[in-house]
């Protein structure tokens, strides 16, 4: 019986390269018309185009040496210190420095701007005492120590008296609210000048917070 010959194209053709068919016949079709952002990373999504001109513009504002670093900062600081500047003048709390800033400060600020204290006067009283103690007579100069006394007795008792008062409405007020070194902030402002106060005063003289 005859023997069916074998196609020599069969037995010496290329493995590879019908491994390879059904894999290509498999890949997915992309479509080649679809256009990849030049910028975008490979792999990623093009990014959209507000996002890329803010990206540009954070790039372009970064300081690229030492020395604009350094004056960026010596201008950001100093547009901090002018606008702090400005809230001191005007109250304005956002931009109050952290020792001002906060309800508790705001009323007791306006506690003692409210009132008449002893200890706001104590600087030009102790210059006329000061002047009166150097005049070469024993009388003034024996008026002179009463009344440096009397005014440092003075301001005691209305120091005392005020620490009092304003813890008392401090804790009426704000009773969950940190109220730790607000009498001391109040005391202190006491021995200043109203008009030399920062901030500066918002209330009038008489007037209820």
């Amino acid at each position: 019986m005859p023997r069916h010959p074998v196609p020599l194209g069969f037995v010496f053709r290329s493995r590879a390269k019908n491994e390879k068919d059904p894999a290509a016949d498999k890949a997915p079709v992309t479509d080649s018309r679809q256009t990849r952002d030049p910028q975008a990373p490979k792999g990623r999504p093009t990014p959209k185009r507000s996002e890329a001109q803010s990206q540009r513009r954070s790039v372009a504002n970064t300081p690229t040496t030492r020395k604009a670093a350094s004056k960026r900062s010596r201008d950001e600081r100093r547009a901090v210190l002018e606008k702090q500047r400005q809230a001191l003048a005007t109250g304005d709390e956002r931009y109050l420095p952290a020792r001002d800033k906060g309800p508790v400060r705001k009323f007791a600020r306006d506690y003692v701007d409210s009132r008449f204290h002893i200890a706001e006067f104590f600087l030009p009283l102790a210059v006329l005492i000061l002047v009166l103690s150097l005049v070469q007579v024993a009388a003034l100069q024996n008026v002179a120590l009463l009344l440096w006394l009397f005014v440092i007795i003075l301001i005691v008792v209305d120091s005392i008296s005020l620490g009092f008062r304003l813890k008392k409405q401090l804790n009426a007020r704000f009773p969950e609210q940190n109220k730790k070194g607000a009498v001391a902030y109040a005391l202190m402002r006491t021995l200043q000048m109203r008009r030399l106060r920062l901030p500066k005063p918002q209330v009038k003289r008489g007037e209820r917070p």
